[in-house]
């Protein structure tokens, strides 16, 4: 049997902050909306769901059955097959659901940006440790007089931690030619 997976079960605190620092970014994220943006989001996840799809299906049949029912009845109908207001309506439908997908992807895209730059600091910062770990393990290896000393150029290179700035400077070179 594992080990327990419970929500009970004590995270170590590394990992605790960890979380907690990405909840923290998320409700940030959340808090920082406004009330217009609230509601898009709200009206995209409401239009989302498979009940929007059978409600606006059932009302274009209802729509076309009503426009036929009426016409057969000998009534005046109010739009005439092929159904000119209901495809404006469904064109105008269209047209403000991809407005308010693009708005919540516009905000989603934020919290990606906030969510790389975080990765990229936690990269950078690994890397920093890695080349401190690497650099006293050498130190180490080559202080031990039960092993005998040799020149490890691999074990030197990794050692040095890499230059943000210039990494950044070689990325945007090697982007132009791209």
């Amino acid at each position: 049997m594992g080990p327990d997976r419970s929500a009970d079960a004590e995270l170590p605190d590394h990992v605790d902050q960890t979380v907690r620092l990405i909840a923290k970014l998320h409700s940030n994220h959340r808090e920082a909306a406004t009330r217009v943006e609230r509601a898009v989001e709200r009206a995209v996840v409401s239009l989302g769901g498979p009940s929007a799809l059978a409600i606006l299906g059932c009302f274009a049949a209802g729509w076309i059955a009503l426009n036929t029912a009426l016409g057969a009845a000998g009534f005046a109908v109010f739009d005439e097959p092929p159904f000119a207001y209901l495809a404006l309506i469904a064109a105008l439908t269209s047209l403000e659901v991809t407005m308010l997908i693009l708005i919540t992807q516009r905000r989603d895209d934020q919290l990606d940006r906030h969510r790389e730059q975080m990765t990229l600091q936690l990269a950078l910062l690994s890397e920093q440790k890695l080349a401190k770990i690497i650099a006293l393990l050498e130190e180490s290896r080559r202080d031990n007089p039960l092993m005998t000393n040799r020149v490890d150029p691999s074990a030197d290179a990794l050692s040095e931690p890499a230059d943000p700035e210039m990494l950044g400077d070689a990325i945007m070179r090697k982007d132009q030619f791209t």
